[in-house]
């Protein structure tokens, strides 16, 4: 069994899915099974994690011919990286079920499913055609989310998101079978493994550059980066909650962890002479994305925003060539996971249960929730990096990270952090606390199965804030290996 668990963990919610779509018409039944699938897979990535060996490097690989005569693998394994958000997504998908437990169709469900084998099998692959198989499935069952339980403009909303992400996607196939004929060329056989790729020597400096630009053509947009940005804002507003939750949560992060799996391994040069450019970048979309939050008045926009602002706090750390920085990142992605994710489906029960998501609509909320206020008060703290929370440790080292990178923008990036608890704040004051003009909403408490699925995440908000060192001990080690062995830069700059 454990040679074949990453293929099991990958294909059996596509497997149940398919399933699903000719045996049963019933929704209940659809989101029953869908559910029990969600925890077996959860129960098996726990036994993974259980057995993993930090210092062991990639384990669990399977390496098999897919399409043999060009070199393509179906070739999947994990490392510490890549198990941490293995354990992020299989947390937090089964307990997001029960805060959309009620009023879904079967096709919801179903797509949740199909979503889910996507984003694991992207997660996995290191064959990189075979992660292009897997990017490419986990985004359809989210447009037809969008397009067909979203809200307001949502045909333009798919078309939009639809054309952004297949024009990253395109120029990252590209830039994949360039490689691949390079390879051939090079070595007379054919490959698409990443280490292999990683093996080239016969592309010139500006061929590195155009490539590197073309995967991150398509990571960047995932994330978002600056100023590849434009498509999230809509789409944030107009898809149904599910979808938010898996694009904030787990889609944008692997735009992230595409950049470490891939990027640095095959363009190691490259990533180390752009750094300042994108150090840069990251920490002007955290202020330009933090300013951008303060003038919404759509919660769900706000959010949107912040989420952005947080992820290009990621993307700076990623790329500050030390480890402070690239563990912060890491663990900033788990950290930002829960509590963005959270706040998105807390604002859809808003949403569902008053019909507003508008700032000035809302307020006298805590008076009739206590339950809910106070994790939303959880969340949004752990969000703008309170100290004991699993937001202000990771925060804490992508600062010194920058800092160890360059004094100047150390400083800076601990000064913008502010602006995050500030729009965070007067928000939850307005929409939460403050007592509504007129006649008050009618708004309940959260429900015994929405405290259940939200109490895991409360309590990896203070045990990441806590007891670091237990998640940080599976990926440091990879971290280390990146610095010392492919950037040969060592832990520190």
């Amino acid at each position: 069994m454990s040679a074949d668990i990453l293929s099991f963990i990958i294909f059996l919610p596509a497997v149940v899915a398919f399933g699903l779509m000719i045996t049963t018409k019933h929704v209940e039944t659809v989101r029953n099974i869908a559910f029990l699938t969600t925890t077996v897979i959860l129960a098996l990535v726990l036994k993974l994690y259980i057995e993993f060996e930090p210092s062991a490097g990639m384990q669990f690989v399977t390496n098999v011919p897919w399409i043999a005569s060009y070199g393509i693998n179906y070739y999947i394994g994990v490392d510490g990286f890549s198990l941490t958000i293995l354990m992020m997504i299989a947390i937090l998908i089964p307990t997001a079920y029960l805060l959309l437990w009620e009023g879904r169709t079967k096709g919801y469900w179903i797509n949740m499913l199909l979503v889910q084998a996507g984003v694991t099998g992207s997660l996995l692959a290191l064959d990189v055609i075979l992660f292009y198989f897997f990017w490419e499935v986990m985004l359809l069952p989210v447009f037809l989310m969008i397009g067909i339980y979203g809200f307001g403009d949502k045909v333009f909303t798919t078309i939009k998101v639809t054309v952004y992400t297949m024009l990253g996607s395109l120029l990252m196939f590209v830039a994949m079978l360039y490689l691949g004929v390079t390879y051939h060329a090079e070595f007379g056989s054919w490959s698409f493994q990443y280490d292999s790729l990683t093996q080239i020597t016969s592309l010139s400096y500006n061929e590195k550059i155009w490539l590197f630009l073309a995967f991150l053509s398509a990571f960047a947009i995932k994330i978002p980066i600056f100023p590849l940005h434009t498509w999230i804002m809509e789409t944030y507003k107009n898809a149904p909650t599910g979808a938010v939750f898996l694009l904030s949560s787990i889609m944008a992060k692997l735009g992230v962890y595409a950049i470490v799996r891939f990027l640095i391994p095959i363009f190691p040069e490259i990533y180390v002479e752009f750094s300042s450019w994108f150090v840069f970048i990251g920490l002007f979309g955290l202020v330009y994305f933090g300013v951008a939050a303060l003038m919404q008045d759509d919660i769900k926009r706000m959010f949107a925003y912040s989420s952005a602002s947080h992820l290009s706090f990621i993307a700076a750390g990623i790329f500050s060539l030390n480890a402070f920085g690239i563990n912060g990142a890491l663990y900033l992605i788990i950290a930002h996971a829960i509590a963005t994710g959270a706040l998105f489906l807390l604002v859809g029960i808003i949403h569902d249960e008053t019909g507003y998501k508008t700032i000035k609509d809302l307020g006298g909320l805590a008076k009739q929730s206590p339950i809910f206020t106070t994790i939303f008060a959880i969340m949004l703290f752990a969000n703008v990096g309170l100290p004991g929370t699993n937001g202000f440790v990771s925060e804490l080292l992508i600062i010194f990270g920058i800092y160890e990178f360059n004094h100047t923008l150390g400083y800076i990036s601990a000064l913008t952090v502010i602006i995050g608890a500030s729009y965070m704040l007067w928000m939850f004051q307005r929409a939460i606390l403050q007592d509504r003009e007129g006649e008050a909403l009618k708004f309940r408490d959260l429900k015994i199965k929405e405290i259940v699925g939200l109490a895991p995440w409360v309590i990896l908000v203070f045990l990441m804030g806590i007891y670091p060192d237990i998640f940080i001990d599976k990926f440091e080690p990879t971290v280390t290996h990146y610095l010392n062995d492919i950037l040969h830069i060592g832990a520190a700059k």
